[in-house]
């Protein structure tokens, strides 16, 4: 059984890398359908052998960027010390470098607030990664084997992506770090 990928699948795939990156940088309304075929190097004909629609690409890209960012989050986890994985996340998740990348990083805090006038493929795909995220990050707090409020979970989740929302939106350096600090601070507890 031949397992390299067709033609058609290296581009499919192509388009839909170019897509995840280009609309994290420059978000939903801020660029089209003939500016990413551009980007990855295509005609603007050729999206139709892939995608029925634009929505169709958003979707896509909302269910890959949404489990890179699972992946990511889990391998952070994976490599943590015993019982330093939820810091180990907090602290890659509140990074210089995930605040200067929003073109590779979370997709909700490059997109979130778009999210909510897009069409419901693409937010069906997006919600089903955020609940997987809050998922994984619950798996690192105490107590939750045992059957943990989920809340905790969430406002996890809320804090990491208001402070990178924030973090990415203030043009001060100093303001940027206090932001992630603080949240840092609200989610594991002041630094000794």
């Amino acid at each position: 059984m031949n397992e390299t990928p067709s033609r058609k699948e290296q581009t499919h795939d192509r388009i839909v890398t170019t897509a995840s990156q280009a609309i994290r940088r420059k978000g939903y309304g801020g660029i089209g359908v003939a500016d990413i075929m551009k980007e990855a190097g295509l005609t603007h004909g050729g999206f139709y052998a892939h995608f029925a629609s634009k929505t169709d690409l958003l979707a896509e890209v909302a269910d890959r960027t949404g489990a890179e960012s699972l992946a990511r989050l889990g391998r952070i986890a994976d490599r943590a010390p015993e019982g330093e994985s939820l810091a180990a996340i907090v602290d890659a998740y509140l990074s210089d470098k995930h605040v200067e990348s929003p073109e590779t990083g979370c997709p909700v805090g490059a997109l979130g607030s778009e999210l909510a006038r897009q069409e419901a493929p693409v937010r069906r795909a997006a919600t089903r990664r955020m609940k997987e995220v809050i998922d994984l990050l619950g798996r690192q707090l105490p107590g939750w084997a045992e059957g943990a409020d989920r809340a905790q979970a969430l406002a996890t989740y809320c804090t990491l992506v208001g402070a990178l929302t924030i973090a990415r939106a203030v043009d001060d350096p100093a303001f940027s770090r206090a932001v992630r600090d603080a949240a840092r601070d609200l989610i594991l507890g002041p630094r000794d």
